[in-house]
């Protein structure tokens, strides 16, 4: 049996089923052992590894709504919180009087230099581990044939989306 367009072949919905349970399976685990080795979320890693490779450790909050994916309100919170644990100051934006810029404290940068060799080993552990070369080199070329597709494809779903020039 093929598949039809209401239904996965068997073939798709075997894909289909290992990918999606090694998602879930994969980020709750690296998600634990960061909180467990750590004290940070994933939210909280990505934010300080956006800021650590920033220039001047420094970025506006519309780029950190980039980085996790959060609506406007959670990363608000999301980031008072971290400001609050003391991860990050918020700053005044130079030449924006009402902007501000989200910056990394020194308790920030000492917490993602001590994570990301951790973040490292657990991928190692995780992902690579029960890999040879040929299946990482294969799963490396396949996720990057997919997320080829999904730029693609989120590129072309924002440039149909744009608002029409009304000037004229």
């Amino acid at each position: 049996m093929t598949g039809t367009a209401d239904h996965l072949s068997p073939r798709e919905d075997r894909l289909w089923r290992a990918y999606f349970e090694t998602q879930v399976l994969f980020w709750r685990r690296l998600a634990q052992r960061l909180q467990q080795d750590t004290g940070l979320s994933e939210p909280d890693f990505a934010i300080l590894t956006a800021l650590v490779q920033a220039p001047d450790a420094r970025l506006r909050a519309f780029e950190l709504s980039g980085v996790t994916q959060f609506e406007k309100s959670r990363l608000h919170h999301h980031l008072n919180r971290m400001i609050g644990r003391g991860l990050l100051t918020r700053e005044q934006c130079p030449g924006a009087s009402r902007g501000t810029v989200i910056a990394l404290s020194p308790e920030g940068r000492s917490a993602i230099e001590a994570a990301l060799p951790l973040r490292a080993e657990h991928i190692r552990q995780t992902l690579t581990a029960p890999l040879d070369d040929s299946r990482m080199d294969a799963l490396a070329e396949i996720s990057e044939t997919v997320l080829a597709h999904l730029r693609a494809t989120d590129a072309q779903d924002a440039s149909q989306n744009q608002p029409e020039d009304s000037c004229g």
